[in-house]
């Protein structure tokens, strides 16, 4: 059974509308299948739909943008009720400082020689409030400024670049809580994403837990081949179970499509290991 519980539509910053990234997953042969996009679960009907005609089982899901030791890091729901009204407001509370932030790295980013950068990114997004770092990487790509989509983030917007502009998200504490209200189960995206040292991802992950936070991704697109087994050790060291998913955004954007991403490694406990 092949699973797949990160992945990202059109909603918010993939390229895909939800029943296409559907019917990619099922070619690829994933057999469960979640959507999570950043701070919205608006295609999660559409998601559900895609997927019992695809003949896979449905995860409603999201990804919730936070900020801990002075990092943006993300938290994935699992089996969240997309309706629960606390988790809406907390999504909608989230969501409401995108464009704000997304005008400001325009105006970085022209003060660093990239002029209409803002306009350029809401071409590839409708809805301001859905406004990410990804719909500038993709206009700056389209001009020609970098090659892809990493040399973007690398040259131009994280921490210390020109269009850097840090922002302010939920607490680790409102997300898990969230999630948890919404019946789910909080999951730490992508953890050797972050820049954090030894003893501040301890400390993540202790405070992780004791909120009530249940898995940490192990298998993931965002990780390397070697950081696999070094996550599932830490899942075990720490109790948690293990998560698996692409983080799929568009074609020819992952490190590792649907069909190549490898199986959790033997010694860790599935989070879905009790859903079937």
């Amino acid at each position: 059974m092949k699973v797949d519980l990160h992945c990202h539509s059109n909603v918010s910053d993939g390229v895909l509308p939800p029943a296409l990234v559907a019917a990619h997953a099922r070619k690829g042969g994933v057999d469960v299948w979640a959507l999570t996009d950043h701070d919205e679960v608006g295609g999660t009907a559409a998601a559900r739909a895609a997927a019992a005609e695809q003949g896979m089982r449905f995860v409603a899901g999201v990804e919730i943008s936070i900020t801990w030791g002075g990092e943006t890091v993300h938290i994935v729901g699992l089996q969240i009720d997309e309706n629960n009204a606390a988790l809406a407001q907390g999504l909608e509370a989230t969501r409401s400082g995108r464009d704000a932030r997304g005008r400001e790295i325009g105006v970085q980013l022209a003060k660093a020689g990239i002029p209409g950068a803002y306009e350029g990114a809401m071409s590839y997004v409708d809805n301001p409030a859905l406004m990410s770092r990804t719909h500038f990487a993709r206009f700056l790509v389209q001009e020609g400024y970098c090659a892809n989509i990493a040399e973007v983030f690398r040259k131009y917007l994280s921490e210390g670049k020109p269009g850097y502009v840090p922002h302010r998200w939920a607490s680790l504490q409102d997300a898990v809580g969230w999630i948890r209200g919404a019946g789910g189960i909080a999951v730490i995206a992508h953890p050797g994403r972050y820049r954090f040292t030894p003893i501040q991802q301890d400390a993540l992950f202790d405070e992780f837990r004791q909120l009530g936070g249940s898995a940490i991704e192990v298998v993931t697109g965002s990780h390397t081949p070697d950081q696999y087994p070094v996550y599932a050790q830490l899942a075990n060291a720490y109790g948690f179970l293990a998560s698996r998913g692409t983080d799929f955004h568009a074609p020819g954007e992952a490190r590792v499509d649907f069909a190549a991403l490898p199986p959790l490694p033997g010694n860790v406990t599935p989070v879905w290991h009790d859903w079937f």
